[in-house]
């Protein structure tokens, strides 16, 4: 049966680790930690993306206030194949490890997963981790940053940054409620326009969350897809147009708002699994917790593609997961 599975747990810590471009985004007074070289003193980008990984979760394990032995489980993923920045970054935690592959949509599933468990009892406390970088996913789904290859202008920048959650009982943003997506696939056989390939997902959760609501979301205040750039934003307005026109000017986008399109050359916006996972951890879970906004849903969007599905020609599915967040009691 479709619903919308009811919450009731808090984020109660988040942190962000970002590059260079990032900081120097309109966002970047907002994140925690920025290295200039985006190296974070590692000898390959792949081993970057553990080191922010590690950064976030540390940042978040102080802020929450609580132990890191309380934690009892971290879901964690990234984009890198078998989820390695993943694995290795959390190598040194004496916490039960799951991984995850959702693509951009890491971060929604994550925290989704994480809620679950903790509303439930399973856990106490539980983390979502997950991380991108902009030369490890150039390297494995497109070319080499080295071999300077021409960037379509549908093409998006991935984010080079890391976010981290703690999820559990106590004070903070409160995760009310979640729905979990269904894959999709239109089509779409460009890895550089991601947006495309994304968008008829994101509006098919998007109109499911609705129409479960009883078309009634007039208490939410924005609803914040991650991640699909300026191009993927217009055909989620075309595609909820025919259907509710009037939710189109709630709409926000991670890899809309992470960077500034006309002074940064990044084309179409940001994407990658950290997009969404920075920009919800050090600007929208702020403003939740400050009660400048009182309700959002976050919606993270994945393009479930792989190198191999791309050389054979496959079609990208896509996935849109969705979590609701409230302000703090």
């Amino acid at each position: 049966m479709d619903r919308i599975i009811e919450l009731n747990t808090t984020i109660i810590a988040a942190a962000s680790a970002v590059g260079k471009k990032e900081h120097e985004g309109p966002l970047g007074s907002y994140f925690d930690l920025h290295d200039e070289k985006d190296k974070y003193g590692a000898h390959s980008w792949e081993k970057c993306e553990s080191t922010m990984q590690r950064a976030a979760m540390n940042i978040a394990i102080k802020k929450s206030g609580i132990r890191e032995n309380d934690i009892e489980a971290i879901f964690d993923g990234d984009l890198l194949n078998q989820c390695t920045g993943s694995s290795y970054g959390m190598l040194g935690y004496e916490i039960p490890y799951i991984g995850l592959y959702g693509a951009c949509s890491t971060a929604a599933e994550g925290i989704m997963l994480a809620s679950i468990m903790t509303t439930h009892g399973v856990f106490r406390y539980a983390a979502a981790v997950t991380s991108s970088h902009f030369c490890s996913a150039e390297r494995q789904y497109r070319t080499p940053v080295e071999y300077g290859s021409q960037r379509t202008p549908t093409a998006q920048w991935t984010v080079t940054g890391a976010g981290a959650f703690i999820i559990g009982p106590g004070g903070g943003v409160r995760v009310t409620g979640a729905l979990p997506g269904i894959v999709r696939e239109k089509g779409v056989r460009d890895p550089s326009n991601m947006g495309a390939a994304m968008a008829p997902a994101a509006a098919e959760t998007i109109l499911r969350y609705i129409n479960l609501r009883g078309g009634k979301i007039d208490d939410v205040e924005l609803i914040v897809t991650g991640d699909l750039g300026h191009e993927g934003c217009e055909i989620l307005r075309d595609l909820l147009g025919k259907d509710r026109a009037d939710i189109c000017d709630k709409l926000a986008d991670c890899g809309v708002m992470i960077y500034d399109t006309a002074r940064q050359d990044v084309h179409s916006g940001g994407s990658g699994c950290g997009c969404s996972a920075v920009v919800l951890a050090s600007y929208f879970l702020p403003k939740l917790e400050a009660r400048e906004l009182k309700k959002i849903v976050f919606v993270g969007t994945g393009a479930l593609m792989s190198p191999l599905s791309l050389q054979q020609g496959e079609g990208i599915p896509a996935i849109a997961h969705l979590v609701e967040l409230q302000c703090a009691e």
